[in-house]
């Protein structure tokens, strides 16, 4: 895994030398429009890059997050041998901004605690970056600092000529592979733009073309004789010999899968449903029943739905920042994911303690969901997505099966006060291309937006509740119709003449604000609306059918920023939202201080009647 992505030339040179998909033409369009080899590496566009990098320290923690789910999947799969058709290596290389982000903290120390000996981490100190000298910046021992995180750290230093070591190098690496008990760091010592006369050593090679002239001083050195792109024939065929040895691993590969099918028949079906990512097909039997007029937390209620789920599903685990109890994600007798065998720990736990590591956790989420064959979800606040902001970017961009819990999603977690109450957190995120934001309403509708998730692709945030949400007596079979097609009707009515639009619990402020304007149920029409990402793929016919364009009088409600919901209230309609901060007081208290009240949202159909002109509300 290339982390420094934006040494991706470096990648896609090799790709063609060993003959892994790219051609010569490819590396001649390097960065051009359409070509295969973009200026980072991106998953799923270019054969052999196995994910998305170039933000810095994002591929360091997606690959502690691929060496954690290799860990379980033995642990799971094939738990009682030394020598496994799961043992693989993570490798990656990195760079001085790699170590310099703070994420690559967080996943350090985790990788230190799984003592995830399967990662190796190639750090390419060349002690340059943009602005100068990397002692501009740092003063940090490096290899103390990987080793007080539980790190095997060895440095490979220039050899007597200058250059890369490539020898000791290699020495490091095999010994690597065979360290036990602890993830390695090799520190190689290099030069920057190496062997150009006049800019290695320079941080101006770090991003800049070296120029013609350089190119030909550069080319000299070296004693090529060639024209550029031209390779040499003799070069290429012993490069492309690594095709034939990968084949014979293959081959090896097969044979030893050959003799686990045999020997473990029952766990390789397993392992292969798995892998296919096919869910059983009775999955919406498994999940808990949650009767009309029963009362509890959409977060209590996803909890629920998890230990139904994970006992059909052997292949989900998950766990939180630190959260796990106010988050309701544990899986109750699945252990903890740790390297300590034990009656509740092992490789195949199945609850992981991230410790308030949040960014890291979403990075290495994205790298669990890239090895095939888990399903993976973690929670933590909601107001705490923004520490994740980049790795669900990445997961968005490379629509990795994710599954983000984030609860306690609006004022109503109460005496927190404003740095956890989240306000612009749902528009930020509905804003992000290729991510659904799922914010059920009830216990029902959590069951639903599960299932739905599950059953979907691509990376979704289930949104979830800390207050008593008392569930609707709409039938399961409308609620799961309903929250598939991300908005439905829950109160219709003989004439409808206004539309009251509302997401997670305020469903219930909305229901119960009809109730009281329209007690007869003759105009009032309450919409549900769990995901505007799922809505907005449903056809025009019925979306019309939810949302009538003739109808002008809309109110949306929702507890968060009104941003982003004016194409749904349109020109006449209203929204019912909070566009300031929040304030420390009890729950209750909370959400009437911000006007989340039958009041404010009975004014607000008032004046979107008044606008339009019905006259609906005369006699009201």
């Amino acid at each position: 895994m290339l982390s420094c992505g934006h040494a991706s030339i470096l990648l896609y040179t090799q790709l063609f030398l060993t003959g892994y998909g790219l051609d010569i033409d490819d590396l001649r369009t390097f960065r051009a429009h359409e070509s295969r080899t973009p200026g980072h590496p991106e998953f799923g566009h270019t054969p052999g890059v196995e994910t998305t990098t170039g933000p810095l320290g994002q591929g360091f923690a997606t690959a502690v997050g691929m060496a954690m789910a290799m860990k379980h999947e033995k642990g799971l799969y094939d738990p009682d041998q030394d020598e496994s058709v799961f043992d693989r290596t993570v490798w990656v290389l990195c760079s001085d901004g790699d170590v310099q982000e703070g994420i690559s903290y967080e996943a350090g120390a985790l990788a230190g605690r799984h003592q995830l000996d399967n990662l190796v981490v190639v750090y390419d100190d060349n002690d340059i970056q943009i602005e100068g000298n990397a002692t501009l910046v740092t003063s940090e021992d490096t290899a103390a600092r990987f080793r007080a995180q539980g790190w095997n750290v060895v440095t490979v230093p220039l050899s007597e000529t200058g250059e890369v070591d490539t020898e000791r190098l290699d020495r490091e690496m095999a010994a690597a592979v065979a360290y036990r008990g602890r993830p390695s760091l090799i520190i190689l010592k290099s030069v920057i733009a190496w062997p150009a006369p006049h800019a290695q050593n320079t941080s101006a090679s770090h991003g800049s073309p070296l120029g013609a002239a350089e190119v030909a001083a550069t080319r000299s050195a070296l004693g090529s004789t060639n024209e550029p792109f031209d390779v040499n024939a003799e070069v290429l065929a012993f490069t492309r010999e690594a095709s034939a040895r990968g084949d014979l691993l293959v081959e090896e590969w097969n044979a030893r899968r050959a003799a686990y099918d045999l020997t473990q028949p029952e766990l390789s079906a397993e392992w292969s449903r798995a892998m296919a990512r096919e869910l059983p097909a009775d999955l919406e039997a498994s999940l808990p029943v949650f009767a009309p007029g029963e009362t509890l937390a959409t977060r209590a209620a996803s909890g629920r739905v998890i230990q139904s789920l994970a006992a059909v599903l052997p292949e989900l685990w998950g766990g939180s920042a630190d959260l796990a109890e106010p988050n309701r994600t544990t899986i109750d007798g699945g252990g903890s994911f740790l390297p300590e065998e034990g009656e509740t720990t092992g490789r195949a736990g199945r609850n992981v303690h991230w410790g308030v590591r949040e960014h890291a956790m979403g990075a290495a989420m994205n790298g669990i969901s890239l090895v095939d064959g888990s399903r993976f979800f973690a929670g933590t606040f909601l107001v705490f997505s923004d520490y994740q902001r980049e790795a669900v970017r990445l997961a968005a961009l490379m629509q990795l099966p994710v599954v983000y819990l984030w609860s306690h999603d609006s004022v109503a977690l109460g005496s927190d006060g404003p740095t956890h109450q989240p306000i612009e957190h749902l528009a930020s995120l509905r804003a992000m291309p290729g991510f659904a934001v799922v914010r059920p309403s009830d216990a029902a509708e959590t069951a639903a937006a599960w299932l739905t998730v599950l059953q979907k692709a691509g990376p979704a945030g289930i949104v979830l509740g800390r207050q008593p949400i008392t569930v609707a007596d709409t039938p399961w079979s409308e609620v799961l119709a309903g929250v598939r097609r991300g908005g439905y009707v829950v109160r219709e009515v003989a004439d409808a003449r206004t539309l009251l639009i509302a997401t997670g619990s305020e469903v219930a402020l909305a229901l119960a604000t009809a109730a009281e304007l329209d007690p007869e149920a003759a105009w009032l029409r309450v919409v549900s609306m769990p995901c505007r990402e799922w809505f907005d793929e449903q056809p025009a016919e019925y979306r019309e059918s939810v949302l009538p364009a003739a109808i002008a009088a809309r109110v949306v409600v929702e507890a968060a920023a009104s941003f982003g919901w004016h194409d749904i209230a349109g020109p006449a309609g209203r929204i019912v939202g909070i566009d300031v901060f929040g304030l420390s007081a009890p729950p209750e208290e909370a959400l009437i201080a911000r006007g989340m009240t039958v009041e404010r949202v009975a004014a607000a159909v008032r004046e979107t009647n008044a606008t339009v002109g019905d006259g609906v509300l005369a006699s009201v």
